[in-house]
């Protein structure tokens, strides 16, 4: 566990931010609590090669501080679960894991007051949980640190709901207690002038499990990074992704599942669909990137991992990004494996719909509804599925699918 007393220096200096360190493996990463620890990040590093530098607003440069105060907002909070308003140097904070980049580190050290949900031990949760987070608004920035706990023998889920407009950097918390069960949902319905870049740090406890999902529909730019930990043996993460990229946004997911204990499960599947403006306009692309890490460490025997990426290209002027990588360090494992796949309509599903008398652009319809349903059943809130699912047929009729 990481030392997370107030002072919250450097943690880990496996990656200096001199850059004269190096790197072993995926897991290795650089992580520190202090902004300065870190150099401003470049285009030519791996973590940044995507991005977008010029529309990040000075996030990740130092030049973008806090000029606005936003607060999460919860509903659902009922007996056996507990919210806190809590300083910086409350030792839980970082107990899921320590900010790894720059603009995690900047978020960390500009926050003014952090929250703590709470689901107490054996508590069985019925109803989800929905912790709201409006944007600071239009040319304003704003950084925010949540922090979400499942005690032992504890089950919850949680939907964390983003929307409005600003700019904002963010760390989120998963601390899952041993034998607990956490699902979250975080929807990305953010509106189309926000940048938001997030960090979520996920600590899965002996024989504990989580399932998290990442919608992301609205936004300028989103960039959210999932870090998956394991403190025991007997932890089991789904991580669910579902992507709707419209012209001039920029969507990415950068995933690391770091096994380092033994007999862990991990299951990643994410799916995403591009549409751009195909009056040729370089400004109307749409991008998605998707980065999956898996890291199986050496004491991490009988780790069973499979991680997918889907991407549907809709319209030209479209450009999906996809980069799956697996780091094995022992043989003695139950599978590992990974995919990915990148393209347009399957003509031939198309054409047997219609063949079967049903309009084409009702056809359409019908095999993205489809691409997305394995994402969509997996949600166990109905009246956030059927937010989803009417959120997407609305992308589809500004495709004019």
């Amino acid at each position: 566990m990481a030392d997370t007393t107030a002072a919250k220096d450097v943690v880990d200096a496996g990656s200096p931010a001199s850059g004269s360190g190096v790197t072993v493996n995926k897991g290795e990463l650089f992580s520190a609590f202090d902004v300065e620890a870190f150099e401003v990040p470049g285009s030519r590093e791996e973590a940044w090669r995507f991005t977008p530098f010029r529309r990040l607003r000075g996030l990740h440069n130092g030049t973008a501080p806090s000029t606005a105060v936003v607060d999460y907002e919860f509903d659902g909070v009922t007996d056996g679960v507990s919210v806190e308003l809590v300083e910086r140097g409350d030792e839980r904070l970082g107990q899921g894991g320590v900010p790894f980049d720059r603009i995690a580190a900047q978020a960390f050290s500009s926050f003014d007051k952090a929250r703590i949900l709470t689901v107490a031990r054996d508590a069985q949760i019925a109803d989800p949980i929905t912790v709201t987070l409006d944007g600071p608004g239009e040319g304003e920035v704003a950084y925010t640190h949540l922090q979400i706990r499942t005690e032992p023998f504890s089950k919850a889920v949680v939907v964390l709901d983003q929307r409005g407009s600003g700019t904002i950097g963010e760390n989120v918390e998963f601390v899952v207690g041993d034998r607990s069960h956490l699902t979250v949902v975080n929807v990305h319905d953010w509106a189309d002038d926000a940048v938001h870049v997030t960090a979520h740090h996920v600590s899965v406890g002996r024989d504990a499990a989580i399932r998290h999902f990442a919608v992301s529909l609205g936004g300028d730019l989103v960039r959210l990074s999932p870090h998956v930990q394991y403190r025991g043996p007997g932890g089991d993460a789904e991580m669910w992704g579902l992507y709707f990229a419209d012209a001039g946004q920029h969507l990415e997911q950068r995933l690391l599942v770091d096994h380092s204990a033994p007999h862990c499960r991990s299951h990643v599947t994410y799916k995403g669909a591009l549409q751009g403006d195909t009056s040729g306009d370089k400004r109307g692309e749409a991008h998605t990137v998707w980065i999956g890490d898996v890291l199986i460490r050496p004491e991490a025997e009988g780790t069973d991992t499979y991680e997918l990426n889907r991407n549907l290209v809709l319209t030209d002027n479209a450009r999906a990004d996809s980069v799956p990588n697996l780091e094995i360090e022992t043989g003695e494992i139950v599978g590992a494996g990974h995919a990915s796949a990148t393209g347009r309509f399957d003509d031939e599903q198309l054409f047997y719909l219609c063949s079967r008398g049903i309009p084409e652009d009702v056809a359409r319809r019908l095999v993205i509804r489809g691409f997305f349903g394995e994402v969509l059943a997996k949600i166990s809130v109905p009246e956030l599925r059927e937010r989803l699912e009417a959120a997407i047929e609305a992308e589809l009729e500004t495709a004019g699918a």
